[in-house]
């Protein structure tokens, strides 16, 4: 392995000794997480847990609802996500590929061989390779990493990541990185300063759902890395001191670089 995948599994251990599963994605089903990884583009999490409930409220977040809710209603619904126009008609388009290729079964869907299923997904309408590797690690349990913008800019400040690396190398950086499954460490040890339970979800039936060891290792890094950004590694001004990674850093410190 190279010195970059070295770093990469240190960062897991780390992190995972300090904070443990981060328990994503919290959902009920599969569904929910499909519906969850188009909501969730651009724009933060909060705002779609809110559409998310008016969804369940309405009765309309599962595939058979979502196939005859009529679109305006839908727009509706999900206002609080944003971009809610087009974001409905791009969860219309999910529903009728599954009904088309798939007969409207899931696990039909996601029994397919994970590179024939990525492709198929990253040529639907407003389906990225985030969005795309979010269904299928998240809700079909393929082992897939997940790059977002907290990976690229953890790994650019610690002199991992060249900033002209595109998503397809960035993931690939932390597959090979993760191949080898690491032995997550037995016990979670906390500081006062390092916990951050508030960014922990609760177990769902979606983030116990069982899967291979190497998918729950990229679930977990994934999540963490999340809690990394949102806590630590911060766009503006980055609060490396109680970091699980600060010791990581180049002796400079941190990149500045404007993810």
């Amino acid at each position: 392995m190279t010195a970059a995948n070295q770093q990469i599994r240190a960062y897991y251990l780390a992190l995972y000794g300090a904070w443990g599963r981060q328990h994503w994605w919290p959902a009920r089903d599969r569904f929910e997480v499909i519906v969850g990884a188009y909501l969730t583009q651009n724009t933060s999490w909060k705002n779609v847990e809110i559409a998310l409930l008016q969804l369940r409220a309405a009765r309309q977040l599962s595939f058979a609802a979502m196939r005859t809710i009529p679109l305006n209603q839908l727009e509706a619904l999900i206002r609080p996500a944003g971009y809610f126009r087009q974001k409905a008609a791009r969860l219309k388009t999910f529903v009728a590929f599954v009904d088309q290729v798939y007969g409207g079964s899931l696990p039909r869907m996601f029994a397919q061989p994970t590179d024939k299923l990525r492709q198929e997904l990253l040529s639907l309408n407003g389906v990225g390779p985030e969005t795309a590797d979010s269904i299928l690690l998240y809700a079909g349990q393929h082992p897939v990493f997940v790059v977002d913008d907290y990976s690229r800019r953890i790994l650019e400040r610690h002199g991992i990541a060249d900033p002209k690396m595109s998503y397809e190398e960035l993931r690939e950086l932390f597959e090979q990185s993760l191949s080898e499954v690491p032995e997550a460490p037995a016990t979670v040890t906390q500081t006062p300063e390092t916990a951050i339970p508030s960014l922990a979800h609760a177990p769902s039936a979606m983030s116990l759902a069982r899967r291979s060891p190497l998918a729950q290792t990229y679930n977990d890094m994934h999540g963490l890395i999340v809690a990394t950004g949102k806590q630590y590694c911060l766009k503006a001004e980055p609060r490396c001191q109680h970091c699980p990674l600060r010791t990581f850093l180049p002796e400079d410190g941190p990149a500045v670089n404007p993810v």
